[in-house]
C-alpha cells in the first residue's frame, strides 16, 4: 500500500513539470515568435507553404507571421529573389518601368516616397492593380539618422497615409533613404508600424549613373538566391539596364517575386511548428476599392 501511494505521488509530480513545462515552452515560443499561433500539428509535418516552392508567385503576398526586424537578403536554395525600386513613382520612367514588368509577368517591389504618391496617385493604383508591393519610403525621402524619433514618426505616417488615400493600402514593409538606419530606428519602426526593414544584398549604384552596361552587369552577377536587388526608377539609364537585366537572369532560371513573397518563401523552409498567416493587425482593406485607370 505504502509503495502504491509513494508511486501515486511520484506519477503526479511528474505531470505536474511536463504541464508546467510545456507551458513555459508555449510562453518562449510566443515571446520569440509575436504574432505565430502554434500549430499542434507533429514535426514530421510538411509546411504547409512548401507545395509552393515550384511555384513562388503563388506565395502569399504580405508578410509572413513572425517576420524579422530587418532584412538584407533571405536563406533559401530556391533560385528565386526580389527586385525593389526606391524614389518613385515618377511620372515617365515608372509606368515604362510598370510596361516592362507586366510584358514578362513579374512582380516587383516598389518603395515611394510619400509626397510623390501625392502626386502620381494614378501610377500607384496600376501597381497595385498590376500585383507589385508597396513599401514606405519616408514622405521627404530624407535622412532618419538624423530626425528625432517624432519626426520619423511623421514621415512615416504621412508617406503611409499618402499611400492608403490613394490606393486603399497600407505598406508593411519600410527602406530608410540612402540606407541610413540604425537599431533604434529599426525598433521603433517595427514596434509602432509593423515595418520590418528592407535593406538590400545588391545594389548597382545606379544612382551614380555608371552607364547601362554597366547596370546591367552589376545585378546580373550579383544576382544570387533569396537577393534582394535595389535600384531606382527615376533614372533612364536604369530603366534601360532592365530588359536585358530581368531576360538575363530569367534565362538562368532565377524567378522573381515581391519582398513578402521572398520572406514567405524562406519562412516555408523554416521548421515546423507555428502556422503561418498574414499579419492581419497591419492590413486594412477598404470594402469600396478606388477605380483603376485604363
Amino acid at each position: 500500500m505504502y509503495f502504491s501511494l509513494w508511486f501515486g505521488l511520484l506519477l503526479s509530480a511528474q505531470v505536474g513539470c511536463s504541464s508546467n513545462d510545456n507551458k513555459l515552452a508555449e510562453k518562449e515560443v510566443r515571446r520569440a515568435l509575436p504574432f505565430e499561433e502554434p500549430a499542434g500539428t507533429p514535426k514530421n509535418v510538411p509546411n504547409p507553404i512548401t507545395r509552393q516552392f515550384n511555384n513562388p508567385s503563388s506565395l502569399p503576398t504580405t508578410p509572413p507571421a513572425g517576420v524579422r526586424v530587418s532584412y538584407s537578403s533571405v536563406k533559401t536554395d530556391q533560385k528565386v529573389l526580389a527586385m525593389t525600386f526606391d524614389d518613385g513613382p515618377h511620372p515617365s520612367l515608372t509606368p515604362k518601368l510598370l510596361d516592362l514588368l507586366k510584358e514578362r509577368n513579374i512582380k516587383c517591389t516598389f518603395f515611394l516616397i510619400g509626397r510623390q504618391v501625392k502626386m502620381y496617385p494614378d501610377i500607384v493604383r496600376r501597381m497595385i492593380a498590376e500585383g507589385h508591393e508597396i513599401g514606405n519610403h519616408t514622405w521627404t525621402h530624407c535622412s532618419l539618422t538624423s530626425r528625432s524619433d517624432e519626426q520619423i514618426r511623421k514621415e512615416l505616417k504621412q508617406s503611409e497615409d499618402a499611400v492608403y488615400e490613394v490606393a486603399r493600402v497600407r505598406p508593411q514593409l519600410v527602406r530608410p533613404p540612402y540606407g541610413a538606419i540604425n537599431s533604434r530606428i529599426k525598433d521603433l519602426m517595427f514596434t509602432e508600424f509593423g515595418y520590418s526593414t528592407i535593406m538590400w544584398s545588391v545594389d548597382p549604384q545606379d544612382w551614380r549613373r555608371p552607364g547601362v552596361s554597366v547596370v546591367t552587369s552589376r545585378l546580373v552577377t550579383g544576382a544570387h538566391n533569396g537577393a534582394i536587388m535595389l535600384a531606382h526608377d527615376i533614372h533612364p539609364p536604369t530603366l534601360q539596364a532592365m530588359p536585358a537585366m530581368f531576360d538575363q537572369l530569367i534565362a538562368k532560371g532565377y524567378q522573381f517575386v515581391t519582398v513578402s513573397q521572398l520572406l514567405n518563401l524562406e519562412k516555408a523552409s523554416m521548421p515546423v511548428g507555428v502556422v503561418v498567416t498574414p499579419n492581419s493587425k497591419f492590413v486594412q482593406p477598404d470594402p469600396k476599392p478606388l477605380p483603376i485607370p485604363q
